[in-house]
């Protein structure tokens, strides 16, 4: 039977805001970036991966390539909707459900990130925005993991996680503006 996380129930809770400043280097390329049947090559090529986005977890899916972990929120950049079923095969693993407002990475997202990279995958929910959680996937995947993400437009970007990645996430994180979250946030 699936085992279900629930929401944070913290009243108060540490985020992090992506300062106006960060927003560039947040939007260059990390990793080549593929579209069409070249991603879907790419794709089922990888061995430990993880995906953030709905459009590229359920591709993942649809290939019988299921990420160890993949982050979701129920929406893409044109507002197509996507089915909750498109995701039941990592739901089945194990599902957590986190809140992370938009242009935030919340310490939940975090912590949900570590607990299904180290416990065997699933699927994370987001109430929210789930985009800054490739950057949760890159400080807690091993080193020779990948992570993918789609660009809305461009097709899928793939992040080798290594030394340097991890490094390069820790610095962004630490130039990210940190903030406390109430329940009503």
């Amino acid at each position: 039977m699936p085992r279900a996380g629930t929401r944070s129930a913290s009243s108060d809770e540490t985020a992090w805001a992506v300062p106006e400043s960060l927003r560039p280097l947040l939007a260059q390329k990390y990793g080549p970036v593929y579209s069409g049947a070249n991603a879907d090559h790419h794709i089922e090529e990888l061995v430990l991966f993880a995906a953030c986005g709905d459009r590229v977890t359920e591709r993942c899916l649809q290939l019988g390539r299921p990420p160890l972990v993949g982050i979701v929120d129920y929406k893409t950049q044109r507002n197509e909707p996507i089915a909750a079923d498109a995701f039941r095969a990592l739901a089945a693993v194990r599902r957590v459900r986190v809140r992370n407002p938009a242009g935030l990475l919340t310490e939940s997202l975090r912590r949900a990130v570590r607990d299904l990279v180290a416990s065997g995958g699933g699927l994370i929910e987001v109430d929210g925005e789930e985009d800054l959680g490739s950057l949760a996937l890159v400080e807690s995947l091993p080193a020779g993991a990948t992570v993918i993400y789609g660009i809305p437009g461009e097709g899928v970007s793939f992040v080798r996680v290594d030394a340097v990645a991890k490094e390069h996430v820790r610095q962004l994180i630490a130039r990210m503006e940190p903030r406390r979250l109430g329940r009503g946030d």
